[in-house]
């Protein structure tokens, strides 16, 4: 989407449709039940996105998903030092007496989310800093879904397992 609006309307107007479409998802959460850290988190993106434009335009649409991963960790760390952690906040919305055991778990997995955001804005920054393109694309566009996609499922056939067991 972002390449496509780079080069057909122009790395400023894609900003603008960025960083709007950003905005309107705090102001109109899909979820009015996440936590209000939640809420918060596309806030310091469109900051740095803008911040970014002024010297760069083409950069900033490049740089959004790195802005985006490092915000996801920053969120879901602080719940790490700031319990409960928010793998436990999504999963208290479904089963609000969570067992410790659940705690327990629920913690470590927003550790490995913690990691896999980490990892993606590593990657995408990399991404973001070569001059094709088309690297940008494949991986922003679709490897970076593809592997939130692939672990969440592992983590769902995880946890499905390990209910069964007890």
């Amino acid at each position: 989407m972002a390449l496509v609006a780079v080069h057909t309307i122009g790395a400023e107007a894609a900003i603008v449709l960025l960083c709007s479409v950003t905005v309107a998802r705090f102001l109109f959460p899909a979820n009015k039940r996440l936590p209000l850290l939640f809420t918060l988190v596309p806030l310091p993106v469109v900051a740095a996105v803008v911040a970014v434009a002024m010297l760069d335009a083409k950069l900033s649409v490049r740089i959004y998903p790195v802005l985006v991963n490092l915000t996801m960790l920053g969120a879901f760390a602080v719940t790490l030092w700031r319990p409960p952690s928010m793998i436990e906040r999504f999963a208290r919305v479904v089963e609000p007496d969570l067992p410790r055991c659940g705690v327990i778990y629920t913690r470590k997995v927003t550790i490995v989310w913690c990691i896999f955001f980490g990892i993606n804005a590593s990657i995408a920054l990399w991404t973001a800093l070569q001059p094709s393109w088309r690297i940008w694309t494949i991986y922003n566009g679709g490897i970076s879904y593809a592997a939130a996609g692939t672990l969440f499922a592992i983590e769902f056939f995880v946890r499905r397992r390990r209910r069964g067991a007890r």
